[in-house]
């Protein structure tokens, strides 16, 4: 047990008094601080007086319904961000999936399993405080580029004040700066590049073990019910001979049915473990935090990884049809890299691409006939027997030259205060210039989108990997 669970508290909302009975009896005996509630109402009269860290907030309830209370919750700035996760016996996807859209981060489905509560209560509860931490951590950020910006301001009217002498002092202080913002960039790579591989493979490692335990029963479970559903077969080749209470009850359970149904439900199970072992494995591909030296790998492996990583951005939401991804793979051989800070530059410029075709949609009154589907393509492929060229393309609404030829500039950013630091395409740069002895280009216009490409050694010179440690 963590022993820091002692100074969350969790409210738990649930008309059921059995099911606050057990929720607050497992998470008060895991250490937790525990508030409880009967319904909507009550539960925002609490909140607004005493802050939880995280809300067990059940679908079904008298007067306004969790959904409601939950909508409620994110609309106020005070409540917003508490994470909050239903609890509920409905296996309704759409139910779910409109949960999951009003801000709730998970569901927990009755009747609750001791571990499963405890084990999504402590990772959301991570997750929570390493949300507030990074945003603490982004402000002290803003603020010290305001002050560098602040001062950059001073010097230039004091440039215009005293002339010559003050403009070589200027010409050291900006050299200074320069020193400064390349040790400060080098410096939020580092973190940014650590705390990401963290939460990725804690996450994997968490989501592994439970679905190994369920991929590693499959198997028999299917192997039983077919020898169970073989003996029923045998029974009902005798079917004269068995007591007229088995084949009432036989009726009672719809055994045709059942028998037709439940190898498609294992069936179903199978695919759905099958998935999840392919998401944690691009988890662990995406995040590489064991990979530190120049690895020999498959470039398209990490940009699938990425786009994994992404779909949720990618899918087609309320007033838009989604992003559609083209994959133009050519046949690479396997390049040397550092695997993970090469897929962060792929994370930079694909979250990128999704930014500025979510901006063009926004900026659409309605969708019209003849609008074209946001798409971004991905081509690769190799040049001069040893390199090999990754371009990542879309078709939003581009990026002028004024701009354009300062994207690369550390803290330069066009997204609003709060949206972007400015750091993500000078990161990248730095990543294949300086660390990987690449080259990387931008080209756009307002009316063609914006195209990135990247070229890459096959073979990493020695002197680029010296330099690099």
């Amino acid at each position: 047990m963590n022993d820091n669970t002692s100074l969350h508290t969790v409210l738990i909302v649930d008309d059921n008094p059995t099911n606050l009975e057990v929720l607050s009896e497992t998470l008060t005996g895991a250490g937790f601080e525990v508030a409880v509630a009967v319904d909507g109402e009550t539960a925002l009269e609490q909140v607004s007086y005493q802050k939880p860290e995280l809300i067990l907030l059940d679908i079904m309830m008298p007067g306004i319904d969790g959904f409601e209370t939950c909508r409620r919750l994110k609309s106020v700035p005070e409540t917003k961000d508490i994470p909050v996760i239903f609890t509920t016996a409905l296996s309704d996807t759409e139910k779910k999936v409109e949960g999951l859209a009003l801000g709730a981060v998970d569901y927990i489905t009755k009747p609750f399993y001791r571990e499963e509560v405890l084990a999504r209560v402590r990772i959301h509860l991570k997750l929570y405080n390493l949300t507030n931490t990074l945003t603490k951590q982004n402000e002290l950020l803003q603020a010290e580029i305001q002050y560098r910006q602040a001062a950059e301001a001073a010097l230039r009217q004091l440039n215009e004040e005293l002339e010559e002498r003050v403009e070589e002092r200027t010409k050291e202080l900006t050299t200074t700066l320069q020193q400064l913002q390349q040790a400060q960039v080098h410096l939020v790579q580092s973190e940014k590049m650590s705390s990401l591989g963290q939460l990725v493979a804690g996450i994997a490692h968490e989501i592994n073990n439970p679905v190994n335990f369920i991929y590693g029963n499959l198997r028999p479970a299917s192997e039983y019910v077919n020898d169970l559903l073989n003996l029923v077969d045998l029974c009902q080749q005798h079917w004269s001979n068995v007591p007229s209470e088995i084949k009432q009850f036989s009726e009672q359970i719809d055994l045709s049915f059942l028998k037709e149904d439940l190898p498609k439900v294992l069936a179903s199970m199978q695919m759905g473990a099958d998935r999840i072992c392919q998401i944690v494995t691009s988890l662990r591909n995406f995040s590489r935090l064991d990979e530190a030296e120049v690895k020999t790998v498959d470039l398209h492996e990490g940009i699938n990884s990425t786009l994994l990583i992404l779909q949720h951005r990618l899918k087609s939401r309320q007033g838009s049809t989604g992003i559609q991804v083209t994959k133009d793979y050519g046949v690479l051989p396997e390049v040397e890299c550092y695997p993970g800070p090469l897929n962060q530059v792929f994370m930079n410029l694909l979250s990128n691409a999704i930014d500025a075709l979510e901006e063009r949609d926004q900026q659409r009154q309605q969708a019209e006939d003849g609008d074209p589907q946001s798409e971004i393509t991905i081509r690769t492929e190799l040049v001069h027997a040893d390199q090999v060229k990754i371009s990542i393309s879309d078709n939003g609404s581009g990026i002028p030259e004024s701009i354009r030829t300062r994207i690369f500039d550390p803290f330069f950013t066009t997204k609003p205060v709060g949206k972007g630091t400015g750091l993500g395409l000078s990161i990248s740069h730095q990543i294949i210039v300086e660390k990987h002895a690449g080259k990387i280009w931008c080209y756009s216009s307002p009316e063609g989108g914006t195209e990135f490409q990247i070229q890459l050694p096959v073979h990493q010179p020695q002197k680029a990997i010296a330099s690099s440690k």
